[in-house]
This record gives structure tokens, C-alpha cells and sequence, in this order.
């Protein structure tokens, strides 16, 4: 039996309900990450240290019932630690092949950026053709597969940033913020009452649930003027006198899935121009390159995506 779309959003509030028993005050950036997650695309979480990004991935994992790991990115890391290689048996005689910690269905890649390029190749590899090839062997990776990147933005030694053509493969780039005062308080209480750094979540849907979630995004409708908005959005990306090269179709497709999963989650069967909005900065910041010259005024993807949302105009619909 389908899920309507008003079932999807009550299931949406009640994983979302159940991840802010563990991560506090952060409803917005979690609704991000359910997005992306739901979208079937991969999130990259980029923020300061302690923030709680390991924490995010983990509660999601067990409201969904997702199996999760964990790589911690280091420059020594090998692409076959990620990917698995293949073993001789002595029983066999033969070489087998192990699966590496890849072979999940929440990946939390730690520090993506400590690295060096071959071993981020091979992940998102993987994050693109959901497979794993070894000795000419192609190993499909089995749904769901959903990556949560992070990386700290602060810290340069010893990094190997990611290329904006590979920064393209994340359906969305993100950041979680600090808490405020009244939030930070909250997060010491609850420490205090549960007596214990860690706290069980309880499942609020599984892969199955997962599934049906997804094919009712898809029942999500989008009119032609709201479509056509969201190629003006990418496209005014590329007119900007800020950017050397702007969004790419790959980021138009971003806004659509986006955009469509946040009217799923509010119970909605179309899209209306807010979800673009609301959902614009983080699918299409992390897709520009800017103008050399912009380092030095810290000038940001996202800021000219924000210049992007003033200037086009929003369609009226019916």
C-alpha cells in the first residue's frame, strides 16, 4: 500500500522528533540532512569541531534503522581501506574479495578533506556510480547508500581540499551552527538527567519505510513555472559577475529533488516556490567557483546564491 504524502510528513516529524532527543536545537540543519537522505544523494556537513556532526549522522542512522559506519579520513588512508581489496584464501586458493566499510547504508566519511585525492576518488566514486570495481570486478553498493561527509573549515595543514567538480557530487553542502545560550544550557541538562554520554534512539522507520518515502517523492507535483524558476535560479548562477563557472544541470536537478522532498515533508503533493528558496543555498553554494579575486573578501558560493534569490523573480501559482 503507498504512503500518502500526508503519512510521509507525519513519519518525517517523528524521525526528526526523535533525532532532536539527541542533538538539540538544530531542527533546521536536520531537516537538511532528512532531505538529503530522502533525495537519495550524499550531504556534506561543513562546520567546527564539536558541533555534533558525528552525533547527527549516528541518531540517524538508528531512527532509521540504517547500518552505519564510520571511516576517519587520515593522509595515510588508502582507497582499498575504504573500498575493500581482494584476500587469498588458503582455503580456496583463490582471492576474495572483502568488502570495506563502504559497504553500508549511512556512511559517515570523517574529515574528508585529510585524504589524499586518490582515496576521495575512490569514495566518490562509489557516491556516483554506487559500485565498487576491484580487479575488474564491479561490486554494486545495495540501496539505500547515503554518504555524510564532514569537514572543518578552519584548519588547512595536512588537507587535501575537495575540487568544486567533486564538491558537485553532494546533493547539498550544509553547516549546523552554535548553539545559542538557552540551547547550549539544554544540552547540559539533558547530560545530566540521563547520567550517560550516549542515549538510545528508538527506530522510527526502516529501509522498507525508506523505499515507500521515496516513491511518494516522486508522486510530487512541479509546475512548469516553478520548474522553470528553479532553471532561472541556476542560470542567473552563471550570469554573475562573481563567478567564473556557475551551477551545472547536475545543481538544476538538485533543486528539483530538494525541493520536492521538503513539499513531501510538509505533507504537500506540489512544489511551491518557498521549498526553492528554502532549499537553494545549500544545493547550489558548493557548485560555483568563484573569482580568485573574492578569496580575500570572503566571499562565499552561498552569498551569491542569496544575490541569485533577489534578483529572479518568484512565479505566482494558482
Amino acid at each position: 500500500m503507498e504512503l500518502t504524502l500526508t503519512e510521509v510528513g507525519r513519519l518525517a516529524d517523528a524521525v526528526l522528533d526523535e533525532v532532536e532527543r539527541a542533538v538539540v536545537g538544530k531542527r533546521e540543519a536536520l531537516e537538511l540532512v532528512l532531505l538529503g537522505i530522502l533525495g537519495d544523494g550524499h550531504v556534506l556537513i561543513e562546520d567546527f569541531p564539536g558541533l555534533a556532526k558525528t552525533l547527527i549522522a549516528r541518531s540517524f542512522a538508528q531512527a532509521l534503522t540504517l547500518d552505519f559506519k564510520r571511516i576517519q579520513f587520515t593522509p595515510d588512508l588508502m582507497p582499498s581501506d575504504v573500498t575493500g581489496s581482494a584476500i587469498f584464501s588458503p582455503r580456496t586458493s583463490e582471492f576474495e574479495f572483502r568488502g570495506g566499510p563502504i559497504f553500508t547504508n549511512l556512511l559517515l566519511a570523517d574529515e574528508i578533506n585529510r585524504a589524499p585525492a586518490k582515496t576521495q576518488a575512490a569514495l566518490l566514486e562509489a557516491m556516483q556510480e554506487r559500485q565498487v570495481t576491484v580487479d575488474g570486478v564491479a561490486h554494486p553498493l545495495g540501496p539505500p547508500f547515503t554518504v555524510l561527509a564532514t569537514q572543518n573549515p578552519i584548519e588547512y595543514e595536512g588537507t587535501y581540499p575537495l575540487p568544486e567538480a567533486q564538491l558537485d557530487r553532494f546533493l547539498l553542502r550544509m553547516g549546523v551552527g552554535y548553539p545559542t545560550r538557552e540551547q547550549e544550557w539544554e544540552v547540559l541538562e539533558r547530560r545530566l538527567a540521563h547520567r550517560r554520554d550516549e542515549i538510545a534512539l528508538e527506530p522510527r522507520a526502516g529501509t522498507a519505510e525508506l523505499a515507500e518515502i521515496r516513491d511518494a517523492i516522486e508522486r510530487v507535483h512541479v509546475e512548469a513555472s516553478v520548474g522553470r524558476y528553479m532553471v532561472d535560479l541556476v542560470a542567473a548562477t552563471r550570469e554573475s559577475p562573481r563567478v567564473q563557472v556557475g551551477a551545472s544541470p547536475r545543481g538544476s536537478l538538485a533543486l528539483l529533488k530538494l525541493s520536492r522532498c521538503r513539499a513531501a515533508l510538509r505533507g504537500r503533493d506540489f512544489v511551491v516556490p518557498e521549498d526553492v528558496k528554502a532549499v537553494a543555498v545549500p544545493a547550489l553554494g558548493h557548485r560555483l567557483t568563484l573569482r580568485p579575486e573574492l578569496w580575500v573578501q570572503r566571499v562565499r558560493g552561498e552569498d551569491v546564491v542569496a544575490e541569485c534569490l533577489d534578483a529572479v523573480p518568484t512565479p505566482r501559482i494558482d
